[in-house]
This record gives C-alpha cells, sequence and structure tokens, in this order.
C-alpha cells in the first residue's frame, strides 16, 4: 500500500466531491471540496469540474495517483451505463477524457465498489476474510461483491429480477420515500431482497450503506438472514476513500 497521499473523487448526480486521502489509514487527510454536478452532465462538463478540484490539491498531491468514482457499470476505463448522469456516458472512453482533461492518468470505478473496498479495508468490514456483499440503498442500489479483499466489479445487484420486477423499484430508498412506506411496509422489501442476495451468494457478511443507513435500527435487526447484516460506517466518506484505495493499488 502506497503512503503518498493519493486524491479520490466521487462522482455523484447532484455534486461532485474530492479530498486527499491517507491510504495507510483510510480516511482523509484533507477537507473534502465538493462543486454541484452540472445539470448537463456531460462526459466534458464534468471532466471541467474533475479538472478544477484535481488543480485544488494539485501541490499536495504532486504526482500522486487519481482514482474516480462514477454511476455507472466501468469496465476498462470505459462507461457502459449512466445512472443519474447524461445518457451521453454509455460506452465513453471515460478515463481517456479525464486523462485529456488532466494531462496524467486516472482510474474510474463504479461509485458502489469504491464504497464497498473502503468498507471491506477501514469499515464495517475491516477484517472481514470471506465474502461480502455490500449495498447501498439510495436513489437506487448499488452493491459491491469482495471475497478475502478482492473486488468482483460492477455486480449491480439491484437490477437483480425478483418476483418479476427490477429489485431497486421495490426497495431502494427513494421508493420508501416516494411511496411513502412506513418501515413496517418497507421491511419486507427488504427481506425478500436479501434473502435472494443470502440465496445466491452464500455471504459471510452484509454491509448496508446509503442515506437510510442511519436508521439501521429501525430495519436491519428485523430482517431475518443467516449471515449478520451491519450498517456502514464510513457513509458518505467511503466512496472517495475507496477510489484513493483502489488508485493508489494500481499505480
Amino acid at each position: 500500500m502506497h503512503n503518498t497521499p493519493a486524491l479520490g473523487i466521487d462522482i455523484g448526480g447532484s455534486g461532485i466531491k474530492g479530498a486527499l486521502v491517507d491510504t495507510a489509514v483510510g480516511d482523509f487527510s484533507t477537507d473534502r471540496i465538493r462543486i454541484p454536478t452540472p445539470a448537463k452532465s456531460t462526459p466534458k462538463n464534468i471532466a471541467e469540474v474533475v479538472s478544477d478540484i484535481v488543480g485544488s490539491f494539485a501541490a499536495e498531491l504532486g504526482d500522486g495517483p487519481i482514482g474516480i468514482t462514477i454511476p455507472a457499470v466501468v469496465t476498462h476505463g470505459i462507461t457502459r451505463s449512466a445512472a443519474n448522469i447524461d445518457p451521453s456516458w454509455v460506452d465513453a472512453p471515460a478515463a481517456d477524457v479525464f486523462s485529456e482533461h488532466l494531462g496524467r492518468s486516472v482510474m474510474v470505478v463504479n461509485d458502489a465498489d469504491a464504497a464497498g473496498i473502503a468498507e471491506v479495508r477501514f469499515g464495517a468490514a475491516a477484517g472481514e476474510q470471506g465474502v461480502v456483499l455490500v449495498t447501498t440503498l439510495g436513489t437506487g442500489i448499488g452493491s459491491a461483491l469482495i471475497y478475502r479483499g478482492i473486488l468482483v466489479p460492477n455486480t449491480e445487484l439491484g437490477h437483480l429480477e425478483i418476483d418479476g420486477k427490477d429489485a431497486e423499484k421495490r426497495a431502494a430508498a427513494s421508493v420508501k420515500a416516494a411511496e411513502k412506506l412506513s418501515y413496517a411496509r418497507y421491511i419486507p422489501r427488504l427481506q425478500r431482497y436479501y434473502e435472494t442476495l443470502e440465496k445466491l451468494f452464500s455471504p459471510d457478511l452484509f454491509v448496508v450503506g446509503g442515506g437510510v443507513s442511519k436508521d439501521s435500527h429501525k430495519f436491519l435487526p428485523q430482517l431475518k438472514l443467516r449471515a449478520p447484516i451491519v450498517p456502514a460506517t464510513l457513509r458518505n466518506r467511503a466512496g472517495i476513500i475507496g477510489a484513493a484505495l483502489l488508485a493508489a493499488e494500481e499505480n
């Protein structure tokens, strides 16, 4: 593991956030910067904001590694999907776009995968050597599958078809809010989702992130699963930390 600073940048539907990360301890080594995501969130417009964030940390970062999360499937630096960002990201050469704007190489990773790595290395799943399944309940459902610390990327388990429906259209936190579901009505949907994941992957530990995890005491104890299920601990820092960790390891 590199001990030099690494920069993590987390691209979301409403904001683009970045901070330098001490990869030895898995935490920010600077304050976080947040810039609103452009209304027209094309690769060019997003890359310009990312360039501004990188510029803000240039002196401390030097030639250190840069990791960037994006809400998309990412294979070999190419974004294959687009969630809550402009459709022009589909099949876009994302890593090349960022590298051209910055004049240096970067690593681009799915946002849930980055958060999952952070939780396994320094968060709620630290020390777990088996299969960890990290999910984020938010606008959709993100997922990260990690075995013995190794990421299996782009699982996109929020899009499992369960009972004839896309899972996240029934169980995402945004659906709970839109349908004004009480926890008594929401918990059976989560039970069905997590029992399906358990049947498919038999994880040793579930970690649940996303904004709703702050109320985890209201629903996690009610879920009946074989594996323990615990709330994420790094919360909205996880994407930045995970992106920086992965970039440092790639460097």
